[in-house]
């Protein structure tokens, strides 16, 4: 199986070095590239096509959920997985409907980062364990510890 290439989009570096670290334990995952706002976003999305864009919805300019549309036009073929700290119910639908194939909080990083990104590479959705209790579908989930 190859590499799973993931681009990691989020404003706050010691959030991406973390990110970067839970990845590093797979052997199936490579972080490409990393950006801090839409701009970088997409810009190295074009250029490095990553499978997997890890995508954070508060970021400065515009936010998660808009860049994810321009994504959606510009480079179709990345999946997309939002890592938020943002739980709301209406905000998580607002980003699935983007098109995305995911949600993982970021407080659940540790058990679902690594799965999720797995699953999303494999067409599959997921979402956050602890968000399905709202009413949200189309989820697949970690195997229980």
């Amino acid at each position: 199986m190859s590499l799973i290439r993931v681009l990691t989009v989020d404003d706050f570096e010691p959030c991406r070095d973390i990110v970067r670290s839970i990845l590093a334990a797979s052997t199936d995952v490579e972080v490409i590239g990393e950006a801090c706002d839409g701009p970088e976003a997409i810009q190295k999305a074009e250029q490095f096509r990553p499978e997997v864009i890890l995508l954070d919805i508060t970021l400065p300019g515009l936010n998660g959920i808009q860049i994810a549309r321009e994504l959606r036009k510009r480079v179709p073929e990345c999946k997309i997985l939002f890592f938020s700290q943002h739980d709301s119910p209406s905000l998580v639908r607002a980003a699935l409907n983007t098109g995305a194939h995911g949600y993982v909080l970021k407080r659940e990083a540790a058990l679902e980062l690594v799965p999720a990104v797995e699953a999303i590479a494999s067409n599959r959705h997921f979402i956050s364990r602890s968000l399905t209790g709202s009413g949200l579908s189309e989820t697949t989930h970690p195997p229980a510890l």
